[in-house]
């Protein structure tokens, strides 16, 4: 009988662990995407300013200064890694374009404001890939558990589900193709 009553035990207290694991994971996750937002709302914030001084040299890519708006704005107005996706891809095409549109102007590569705003969307972009690797980390972490015996029996009882990884594409690899037109 006391046997019974230890292994009753022992099954309640792994229960108990498991729950409370899940409950930390799931924690960490959004405290990790908290940290992703934070440093995409720094990124949004210096896109206004890029824009705002590029207007007025680049009078021949209003297209790519609308388009980055346009992704900021959508971005800005959704709230999981899924949705943001799309938005953010495109803002990282089109930052990457306005770089290479910018060498065709020397006065705009120049201009010291344009320099600073350059360094700081550099530091950003850096601290945004670092925290949206801590955010996959925790996904990862917390997906690994889900899946696992016999934590995902706890996971089926508890009714949860995957997390998403949230995946910027890479535009360094690919080349831009800078067109200067007059409209």
């Amino acid at each position: 009988m006391l046997s019974i009553f230890f292994i009753l035990l022992i099954v309640f207290c792994g229960i108990i662990f498991l729950y409370n694991r899940f409950v930390q994971l799931d924690h960490m996750v959004k405290e990790a995407w908290s940290d992703v937002n934070v440093q995409l709302k720094r990124r949004y914030s210096l896109i206004s300013d890029l824009v705002e001084i590029v207007k007025g040299y680049m009078k021949y890519e209003s297209n790519t200064l609308k388009k980055i708006v346009s992704a900021r704005q959508a971005a800005i107005r959704q709230n999981t890694p899924t949705q943001k996706e799309n938005s953010e891809n495109q803002i990282s095409e089109n930052l990457k374009h306005i770089f290479a549109v910018a060498e065709q102007y020397p006065d705009l590569k120049s201009n010291e404001k344009f320099k600073e705003l350059a360094t700081n969307l550099s530091e950003i972009e850096n601290a945004l890939q670092i925290a949206r690797r801590y955010y996959n980390a925790t996904v990862r972490n917390y997906n690994i558990a889900l899946h696992s015996f016999p934590s995902n029996t706890i996971a089926i009882c508890m009714n949860l589900k995957d997390k998403n990884y949230f995946e910027i594409t890479d535009f360094e690899t690919k080349n831009i193709k800078v067109k200067l037109h007059e409209k």
